[in-house]
Formats: C-alpha cells, structure tokens, sequence
C-alpha cells in the first residue's frame, strides 16, 4: 500500500489522466457570438466532440478585448476540461498594450495547437467614396479629422491593423470608435452606417461582404483570398510587408497534465484534417493550419509576441 502511494505521487498525471475526457469538455471562446473567434469554435465543434467522445460546449465570455475570457481560461481547473479558443490579440497583443494585464499567457497557458490563419481585409460601408485603399488615404489626407473607423476594442489586432494604415499614410488624422466584445458588434455598427470603414477577419466579414452590405478595399495579409479573388493585398496596392492577418489556437491552463495536452494535440489535429472542417472554414475565408508540436506553437506565440510588442510601440496604441 505504502509503495503505491508512493507511486500515485510520482506520476499524478498520469493516474490522473486516465479515461479523459469521461464528461463534457468547455471552450471559452473570448468574444461575443458573430466574430471569427466563434466561428472557427463553432465549426470545429463537432468533429472535436466526435473524436473526444465527449459533448463540446461553447462558452463565450466577451470583453475588454477578450481580458475576460483570457483570464476565465488562464484560472480554469488544469484538468483538462476548460480548453481555450485564444488568437493573436488576446495571446500575444493584449500583454503590450495593457500594462496591468492580470495573466502572462506565455506563463499560465500551456500551448497544444495552432488551429487557423485567418486574414483581415479592409471593408467599408457602401456608401463610403473610396474603393480601394489608395483612395481611402487620400480621402483621409484631404478630410482630417473627418473619418472614422470601428474596432472590436481598443487594443484589438484590428485596432492595431488600422493605427499601421495610418502609419504608412503618413499619419493620418482619424477617429476611432471601439466597440466592445468580438468583431460582431463592430461590424454590425459598420453595416448600420455608425462608422466608415474597418480592419476585421474576413470570417467577420464575409457573409456582409457577399450580400453586398459591406465592400473590401484591401486583403491585409500576403496572399489573395480564395473568395475574394479580386481584391488586390496591401502588397499589390503598394504597401509591402504589411501583413496583419491572424490565427487563433488551442491553449490550455499551466498545469495540466502532459498527456492530456499530448491527447488533445491529436484530436486537434485529426479535427483539422477533416475535410469537412476544411471546406466550411474555406468558405469563412479561413485557412486550416496546424503546429508540428505544443512546442512549435509555443514559440510561434513567443515571436509573435515580441513582433506585436514592436508595432504597439511604434504605433503608439493604448487603450483609450
């Protein structure tokens, strides 16, 4: 009895970990219904259910730039059952732009998987004059002060994708106007006409897009959208290197046993695979993407942590 104990002490996660997941497994998914975040949640549900054996349930919990859920994911229970959908604003922007930040999430996550690439595209409202994104620094060169743009929160990539633009337009006098939760509520507002123009994940924008409520000026990320195929990149319209596109992986709280992590890089992965899941998320504009190892997505979120640090510093963005 004495050795047992003494075994159950040197390998917990291992004891622990045996017949996981045996009931359901939470996604907390950082912003509201409607943005890329819970779309992508929202299609690899059921193909993770199926292979976990176990029900899936989605929790959004929007806010402060995704902080909130950041924070619900980073103080869950390391047990393997409170996964969380993070991307590249709430992972590895957020940590610069806001200075009391409660949680590392280099230190209190455990990276399993990169899920997707997501590009951004620059939209505007229709009745916005230019078309194009040469056109849109002009107008906002000769109307200072007079354009404006929504983001899904003041330290959003997004935000970010937008204070670049003014950048390299010289430094362009516009307004911006946050909203807050997920990209949803911010292109919402833009389709309502409350605001001109914005940076945001083609997932959020695509269904707008095609039914002709919104019109896209410019993809921001390096390659041409498979269901954009006629917008031009920010490379093509003249502006090299810019690239602000996203990704969104799977994370789980520091702690967690590794062979739960190890079991749930597999899952990932064969959900990823999936041609179904391929197919939907194609037709969002979103790419399928997975990391050779938690290691290898550990230190993608490492450089891209440090990438973002320089463009929020260069940018000057802070949280109005």
């Amino acid at each position: 009895m004495r050795l047992f104990l003494v075994l159950l002490a040197l390998v917990p996660g291992l004891v622990f970990s045996q017949g996981y997941p045996n009931r359901p497994v939470k996604i907390i998914i950082p912003f509201a219904p409607g943005g890329a975040s819970d779309f992508v949640g929202r299609i690899i549900q059921p193909r993770l259910a199926e292979l976990l054996g176990q029900q899936i349930i989605i929790e959004n919990r929007p806010g402060a730039s995704g902080n909130i859920g950041l924070e619900a994911g980073a103080r869950a229970a390391p047990d393997g059952y409170t996964l969380f959908l993070g991307n590249v604003g709430t992972v590895a922007i957020n940590v610069s732009v806001f200075p009391n930040l409660p949680v590392d999430p280099q230190k209190d996550f455990i990276a399993v998987s990169q899920v997707v690439d997501v590009p951004s595209v620059f939209v505007a409202h229709p009745s916005f004059a230019p078309n194009s994104v040469q056109e849109l620094i002009a107008y906002a060169k000769a109307n200072p002060g007079k354009v404006n743009y929504a983001s899904p929160g003041s330290g959003s990539l997004d935000r970010l994708a937008t204070e670049s633009l003014r950048k390299i337009g010289g430094g362009l006098d516009m307004v911006h106007i946050p909203y807050k939760g997920g990209a949803g509520p911010a292109v919402s507002a833009l389709v309502a006409g409350e605001t001109q123009f914005m940076s945001v994940t083609a997932s959020s924008a695509m269904p707008m897009v095609k039914s002709g409520r919104l019109k896209v000026l410019a993809i921001s990320g390096l390659k041409r959208s498979a269901e954009l195929p006629a917008v031009p990149t920010m490379a093509e319209s003249g502006y090299q290197g810019f690239d602000t596109g996203s990704w969104q992986g799977i994370f789980v709280p520091a702690g967690t046993p590794g062979e739960i992590v190890e079991r749930l890089f597999v899952v990932v992965q064969q959900t990823m695979k999936a041609p179904e899941v391929i197919e939907r998320l194609s037709r969002g504009g979103v790419d399928a993407v997975t990391s050779a190892t938690p290691a290898a997505f550990s230190e993608l979120v490492a450089r891209e942590t440090q990438r973002w640090a320089r463009v929020v510093k260069e940018s000057g963005a802070t949280v109005d």
